[in-house]
């Protein structure tokens, strides 16, 4: 399955990536890793993004796209992937799937963890982080879901949001659950197409 995971800071997407990668059997692909990677290999990306981090700006998206690109070549993600980090905005989401149209892929579900405000204020908070005020992480928060809401829309057809209030294996049961109705429902359209 090729899956993006989109969630707010703080949700669990660290820890359910993890799982679900184990679990699903395909990669968790991290673009804060890809990131830290390219740069310590000093790669041409990764000397292109330390340029911008150097300056204080905003890495491009072509910058980014292009470590994405780099690693879904790599043989691993024959099977699907588990993408966190990229897409993040509809810009991004529009070149992931010019990338993967290149081998004549798609996206299988867009998963959305979800979790009351309070509770993820009250994990933040549980850190013990200096940075970690309660006004710096309502107002994350709120950045978060401006930024993110067309990219949901964007996804509408494809989008899963699972409750990520639970234990990591009670989360991961919903979003496997998701993910397995998601397959069936696939399953059932494509026999009524054939039978059409």
């Amino acid at each position: 399955m090729r899956i993006v995971l989109i969630g707010p800071p703080g949700v669990g997407k660290g820890t359910q990536a993890a799982l679900l990668s184990r679990r699903l059997g395909i990669p968790h692909i991290s673009t804060g890793d890809l990131f830290r990677d390219h740069v310590r290999r000093r790669t041409p990306l990764g000397r292109d993004a330390q340029r911008y981090l150097d300056a204080g700006e905003l890495v491009p998206d072509h910058v980014t796209a292009g470590m994405v690109r780099r690693r879904l070549e790599e043989p691993d993600t024959a099977r699907g992937f588990l993408l966190d980090g990229f897409p993040r905005t509809v810009r991004q989401a529009r070149e992931l799937s010019a990338i993967l149209a290149e081998t004549g892929a798609a996206l299988d579900a867009v998963l959305e963890l979800t979790a009351p405000e309070d509770v993820v204020v009250a994990r933040l908070r549980g850190r013990g982080r200096p940075d970690d005020t309660e006004e710096v992480i309502r107002h994350r928060q709120t950045v978060y879901r401006r930024r993110t809401a067309p990219l949901l829309a964007h996804y509408a057809v494809l989008l899963l949001t699972v409750n990520a209030v639970g234990t990591v294996e009670d989360i991961g049961d919903r979003a496997l659950t998701a993910l397995a109705d998601l397959s069936a429902g696939a399953a059932g359209a494509g026999a009524e197409d054939g039978a059409a």
